[in-house]
């Protein structure tokens, strides 16, 4: 298993994955929302924003995240591979690009939505703090808040 920036010719499988997943995710319903994401996904690769952990040559995990913002934007994880340790994997490897002492942000379906129930679990245990409530791609949310030390 290796985690790493993706690279373009990574996108057809990054593709896959999200195809696999997005019913878990507001905004990726239709087949014109999935070519944004395609498009978005290369943007974050321009910007080495874009994180994948790949078994040989299956992508099995994908995260985008924002330097400017100090944000998890997008993190997925193949089914067949969940409670590995993953997504932890992926976000600590985050980190690394993330100045130390800024606040981290996040969002997620909020409390009593079941399809938020394991995301909401997993970021508590890295140490987000539930925040705001809010709206995005016609969805309630909640924002997690997480300030790690500049040691961490």
């Amino acid at each position: 298993m290796e985690v790493r920036l993706a690279k373009v010719c990574d996108t057809g499988g990054w593709l896959a994955l999200v195809e696999q997943v997005r019913s878990s995710f507001p905004g990726l319903e239709s087949r014109e929302a999935m070519e944004e994401h395609r498009e978005t996904v290369l943007a974050f690769i321009a910007r080495d924003e874009a994180i994948c952990a790949v078994d040989g040559d299956h992508l099995v995990g994908a995260l985008l995240f924002s330097k400017e913002a100090e944000m998890l934007c997008f993190l997925a994880v193949d089914a067949d591979y969940r409670r590995r340790g993953i997504a932890g994997q992926k976000v600590e490897y985050m980190l690394t690009f993330l100045e130390p002492g800024r606040e981290i942000t996040v969002t997620t379906y909020r409390e009593g939505a079941p399809e938020g129930a394991a995301a909401r679990a997993f970021y508590k245990r890295l140490g987000f703090t539930e925040g705001k409530l809010t709206e995005e791609l016609g969805s309630p949310v909640q924002e997690f808040r997480w300030k790690r030390s500049k040691g961490e």
